[in-house]
């Protein structure tokens, strides 16, 4: 997928302007994910370039195996699409990650 915008900040600072949260939970296996919101979507790190995600204004993918990558996000979650190394996508394949959504959560 193209990067439409660059990414506005590398953390999400405003829990107010990017309420809600979505947390991808690696399985120990790689695999890949994209998920789009119909607002805009923030990588809640220090450098997402650095964990190999690329996030443009409301979507966000990238690579997991182990560990946990969070965003902050505006608006409802569009589309959650996960795939394991095979490509074999979430439910067939147990070696997917695991994703959470919450609303209106605060940072702390």
């Amino acid at each position: 997928m193209a990067r439409d915008d660059p990414v506005r900040s590398q953390t999400a600072a405003n829990d107010s302007a990017l309420p809600n949260l979505v947390t991808i939970v690696g399985r120990g296996v790689p695999s890949k994910f994209e998920i789009a919101v119909d607002g805009e979507i923030e990588m809640v790190a220090d450098d997402p370039v650095a964990e190999a995600t690329i996030v443009s204004e409301n979507v966000a993918e990238g690579a997991i195996d182990v560990g946990v990558q969070r965003f902050r996000f505006s608006g409802e979650m569009a589309n959650v699409h996960v795939v394991d190394w095979n490509g074999v996508p979430a439910p067939e394949s147990k070696s997917t990650p695991n994703v959470h959504v919450d609303y209106n959560v605060s940072e702390r």
